[in-house]
């Protein structure tokens, strides 16, 4: 059995484990809101107004478990989240009409809006992917989205596909009061309790939310109407490869005091596990760190590649 869904030498390990993710995050979130029926399904169904960082948490949790989590860890999760969501559903208030969470192509645009944000907001950070890279990141993810239900064939299986897809649901999205209320949080969220002792450092958040903000579509940002434009693109994506920088010279003992300890459990059970097939460690392992690289593991013969 792999010791990890995701080998430490795929594309998924290279973005995912990249701490520009918390941006890409943050602007999938704002991105998903611009469904109008699936904001409904998370404003009607979903505790995100009462704990809304405690959702963006949770979608932590799921990338980490996703990427470094044992194959089981991943079913587990997976198992709890389909079953939930075949048991909700919610009304459409512009039209009436009712409708299950678990509908395919909500659950296949939320899919999109992930992945689509994490490939474009990392890259454009700074994090290093050829062409084919990109095609095998969304090909990988298109895995990733049968622990929520759906068929590897239900979403896109490379960049054109994707491109193809986005531009397909634009007449669909719009800007509705939920989604403007979500994105105004993510801008400046509540601190939880288990992490009041960070609330002093809250104003270090803004530029998160703001270059997540600053990266969606212009014509999402015109739509939203929250923020000043931020300047040119250039300016944009040299502010986001500073803060990735930033990011990265944060020690790992402070940084992982951001997630919850089951993301943190899960990453530490990945190193033994990676370390116990094998594998060579050159750096310590992070939460959605930057640069963790393990060696795989020597086959008699050949030469050893080198982690992403």
């Amino acid at each position: 059995m792999q010791p990890t869904v995701a080998a430490p030498e795929s594309v998924t390990w290279k973005i995912h484990m990249d701490r520009s993710m918390w941006v890409a995050g943050v602007r999938a979130l704002m991105l998903q809101a611009l469904h109008p029926v699936a904001m409904q399904g998370v404003w009607q169904r979903s505790d995100f107004r009462a704990d809304p960082t405690g959702r963006l948490l949770r979608t932590a949790h799921f990338v980490a478990v996703t990427t470094y989590g044992s194959p089981q860890e991943a079913d587990r999760i997976g198992d709890r989240i389909r079953r939930v969501h075949a048991a909700l559903s919610f009304t459409d208030p512009a039209t009436g009409r009712p409708h299950r969470v678990d509908r395919r192509d909500l659950l296949a645009w939320v899919h999109c809006a992930e992945v689509s944000s994490y490939l474009e907001t990392t890259y454009r950070a700074g994090v290093p992917l050829t062409a084919a890279e990109m095609d095998g990141y969304i090909d990988e993810q298109a895995r990733t989205a049968t622990y929520v239900g759906l068929d590897p064939w239900d979403v896109p299986r490379d960049v054109a596909q994707m491109r193809r897809y986005l531009a397909s649901v634009r007449p669909l999205l719009r800007v509705t009061p939920e989604a403007r209320w979500a994105v105004r949080f993510l801008l400046w969220p509540k601190v939880p309790e288990h992490l009041s002792w960070l609330a002093p450092l809250k104003p270090l958040w803004f530029p998160v939310g703001a270059l997540a903000y600053a990266t969606l579509p212009a014509w999402a940002r015109r739509g939203y109407g929250v923020l000043p434009e931020a300047g040119g693109g250039a300016a944009v994506t040299a502010a986001l490869r500073a803060l990735r920088a930033s990011l990265n010279r944060v020690p790992e003992r402070y940084y992982n005091l951001v997630f919850d300890e089951e993301t943190v459990r899960s990453a530490q059970a990945a190193k033994e596990r990676l370390l116990a097939a094998g594998y060579g460690m050159e750096r310590g392992l992070r939460v959605l760190g930057a640069g963790p690289r393990f060696r795989h593991p020597r086959v008699p013969g050949q030469r050893t590649p080198s982690g992403p």
